[in-house]
């Protein structure tokens, strides 16, 4: 199954953003719902489950462990059930993605707990103004087809001093880990991704969107400017993804 050069240029088209992306995105990610925590958990090699583990830590949820809290682009709902499952939380998680087949994919995981899963756009989210606690997106903020428009929105629907966490794909420093994470993201991952998933261009998507998704401390300027402080970074396992954290300004 190989890339067509239709499907190429759909692709490139895709990650630079706007209104094909978003068609993109929502079609590519309702087509591959089946597979999709399979392959996450297959191409990460399991590190993803201690990633998020980490940006949970940073979401703060204990100062305020009975709140309401939104999972942005939440999928098939993994950082909704782990930040449920995770001891002392007692509050109520928001899970929204524009995706409605990802989100039928993950309802196990909702059953029977506070996990409310809606259909919406996170440039559109149906929540009142300063209405949740903390929000986190995990692997997902890079697919919106615009990123500030996301922010802002995140920003509007935070109370005064939550917290924003983004864990998201990033690219290492190191010249050495850099030329293996290429070879990995852009000839192992696609391939390996359409043989499971049976998707021709879904896995060529994503290190194309990671290529142009901003890192480090761009990213934490479109933060600041879109009404958030104390934004600060961290790179994980050697760079290859990143934590950012940001908390909504009381000037908003």
């Amino acid at each position: 199954m190989t890339l067509t050069d239709h499907d190429a240029v759909e692709v490139r088209a895709a990650a630079a953003g706007g209104a094909v992306k978003r068609d993109y995105v929502r079609r590519i990610f309702s087509e591959i719902a089946p597979s999709y925590d399979l392959l996450n958990h297959l191409l990460s090699f399991n590190i993803d489950r201690r990633w998020r583990a980490r940006a949970l830590e940073a979401l703060g949820w204990s100062r305020e462990p009975t709140g309401t809290y939104l999972d942005v682009c939440a999928g098939t709902l993994d950082v909704s059930a782990q930040l449920h499952a995770t001891p002392g939380f007692r509050g109520r998680v928001l899970a929204a993605d524009f995706a409605e087949p990802m989100l039928r994919a993950g309802m196990r995981k909702a059953a029977g707990v506070p996990i409310s899963p809606v259909v919406a756009d996170a440039l559109a989210l149906p929540l009142d103004d300063g209405s949740v606690d903390g929000a986190i997106v995990a692997f997902g903020i890079r697919n919106v087809a615009s990123l500030d428009a996301c922010l802002q929105e995140v920003a509007r629907v935070l109370r005064p001093g939550a917290r924003f966490v983004i864990l998201e794909f990033s690219t290492p420093a190191s010249r050495i880990v850099r030329g293996f994470y290429h070879l990995y993201f852009h000839h192992v991952l696609p391939l390996v991704g359409r043989l499971v998933s049976g998707h021709r261009t879904a896995y060529t998507y994503l290190p194309e969107s990671v290529k142009h998704f901003p890192v480090g401390d761009e990213l934490g300027r479109r933060m600041r400017q879109a009404g958030f402080s104390r934004v600060s970074w961290q790179p994980l396992t050697f760079g290859i993804a990143a934590i950012h954290v940001g908390e909504q300004s009381s000037a908003l």
